[in-house]
């Protein structure tokens, strides 16, 4: 993972995204090219706005119960919450000038 995103299991996702600042989760895995092709996109955005959002990533390969939790059934799937509710779901890739519009509302 980058420096400014951090990496969250089946066991930490509930404290991850319980903060005040919204999360965005980034439901990945290994072998997704499509995951790999966002990830650095997503990594500079967590760099951007280090202070008004979050980003994480849960590997569903490892942490199936989560993935599941939340239904996710292709990835990439990114979820914004807020105080720990689900406010916003994308699915698929995105180019990340894509990501900043569709994330607007929760990056300023």
């Amino acid at each position: 993972m980058g420096d400014n995103t951090i990496t969250t299991t089946d066991e930490t996702f509930g404290d991850v995204i319980a903060g005040d600042t919204p999360v965005l989760v980034d439901f990945w895995a290994e072998w997704c090219g499509p995951c790999k092709m966002i990830a650095p996109a997503l990594e500079e955005m967590a760099a951007e706005h280090a202070g008004s959002l979050t980003v994480a990533k849960l590997n569903v390969d490892d942490n199936s119960q989560t993935a599941m939790q939340y239904e996710v059934m292709s990835i990439p799937t990114l979820i914004v919450f807020a105080d720990g509710v689900e406010k916003k779901r994308l699915v698929g890739a995105r180019s990340k000038s894509q990501l900043q519009q569709e994330l607007a509302e929760f990056i300023g």
